[in-house]
């Protein structure tokens, strides 16, 4: 089989995907047979291909079912901790702006009856 590429694979369903993940394992395994009986170096070198066209099949899957599941959460009040930003550990704790943005009633109403004065200045 020849090496996979990710963005052909990012074009086949779930199902496509899982069917050619199963051809690899097999060829992988007749593969490995291979070598323990003797067989041709050029097929040795295959191994290394198809390990990682496995992997490349592996990551496509895992990354469409976080897509889908982003997609699902997207909406709701809470997220996955793994599905949310990592960010750094500071500005996951920073207040939001709604938060910031917030006033306590004596500060509102310091606000409210003394306002800041503004003056006409002559030039």
């Amino acid at each position: 089989m020849v090496r996979v590429k990710a963005p052909t694979l990012r074009a086949k369903s779930k199902d496509e995907l899982v069917k050619q993940l199963e051809e690899l394992k097999t060829e992988l395994s007749t593969l490995q047979v291979q070598k323990v009986t003797g067989g041709a170096t050029n097929k040795l070198s295959k191994i290394k291909d198809v390990r990682k066209s496995i992997a490349r099949c592996h990551t496509v899957l895992r990354s469409n079912q976080r897509e889908n599941l982003r997609k699902f959460y997207q909406k709701k009040k809470y997220m996955p901790l793994d599905l949310r930003p990592k960010k750094t550990r500071a500005l996951r704790r920073e207040l939001t702006k709604k938060e910031a943005a917030k006033r306590t009633l004596r500060q509102q109403k310091k606000d409210a009856h003394f306002s800041k004065r503004v003056y006409a200045l002559k030039a």
